[in-house]
């Protein structure tokens, strides 16, 4: 069982002067905490169920290259990379001088992108879903040989490059996450190329999605095993609140209580389900929030 927090957002109290501190103290919190993963989202504005677009958000690279001088064991990584918002050879670049200066902590999180708001207010192409998902398989054929230390040269619909090189490089290989919910063509890109699935998915849905993604894995002649899998679960920390509270429409992703309270509920609704590492997103900042809530869920680490 692994436990990763993932940082939604950068509106701490004091404003812009204070992000930096704060965000590092976050990272050495979460580290000391025995949580094994350290995530920020890829997004230029703030996503509507959390907040405006003119909230306090960082760009996630040049926040994990913070995070990554703040922490020493951690992995450090995006739940998970946009490929709209990059071309693969500079997705490339980026992962690899992380991996670089983080020293081997680094993670390759990447999806197709769906927030349309960003793509039209800041010039990124949007396109329809198979459009992004087409440009997603085309990226894969770029990055996954430079950051292996190859040099693709490629020619497609959407990129084109010659003898694509990425150098530093750490390692030979850097783990690899895909997020999503589709059974179809992301379970299949997943056990195809994939060391790690982030499953989109409410807790009542998350044997089906397992059972579909062993189905994707033996269809490629891959040991399901070999995959790891986790979700993204909203943890509300309020001690004197409970569970059953929850509406209906947003407890199959949210846990809220007591740290002791969630970490029993993250067991039994992720861990219990079959589901190996959960990523816990904690969306409104409180002092020493992170150091609580990471105590409580020591159990579940060691166990």
């Amino acid at each position: 069982m692994r436990l990763g927090v993932h940082v939604v957002g950068f509106d701490f109290p004091g404003g812009s002067a204070v992000i930096g501190p704060t965000l590092a103290r976050v990272g050495a919190a979460a580290e000391a905490s025995g949580i094994s993963v350290l995530s920020v989202m890829d997004h230029y504005f703030q996503l509507p169920a959390l907040g405006g677009p003119d909230q306090p958000m960082l760009e996630a690279y040049t926040a994990l290259g913070a995070l990554a001088t703040a922490t020493k064991r951690v992995q450090l990584g995006t739940l998970v990379t946009g490929n709209t918002y990059r071309n693969p050879t500079l997705l490339a670049k980026i992962i690899t001088t992380l991996d670089v200066v983080s020293g081997g902590r680094a993670i390759l999180g990447i999806g197709t992108g769906w927030f349309e708001l960003e793509h039209e207010q800041l010039g990124f192409e949007f396109g329809t879903f198979t459009d992004r998902f087409n440009r997603l398989e085309e990226a894969l054929q770029i990055i996954l040989p430079m950051i292996k230390g190859e040099r693709p040269t490629f020619s497609g619909k959407w990129y084109h490059t010659k003898e694509a090189m990425a150098n530093p490089r750490f390692r030979d290989h850097i783990p690899l996450m895909i997020g999503g919910s589709g059974e179809k063509k992301t379970f299949r890109l997943a056990a195809q190329h994939f060391d790690h699935l982030n499953i989109i998915a409410g807790f009542d849905e998350l044997p089906g999605k397992l059972a579909a993604l062993k189905q994707r894995c033996e269809e490629v002649g891959r040991d399901p095993a070999t995959l790891e899998t986790s979700t993204l679960v909203t943890a509300l920390i309020d001690e004197n609140v409970s569970a059953d509270v929850i509406p209906a429409e947003m407890g199959q992703r949210m846990v809220v209580g007591s740290p002791d309270s969630i970490a029993d509920q993250i067991k039994t609704k992720i861990f219990d389900a079959g589901i190996d590492a959960a990523i816990i997103n904690v969306p409104f900042y409180a002092p020493g929030a992170v150091a609580k809530l990471g105590e409580a869920l020591k159990p579940l680490v060691a166990g």
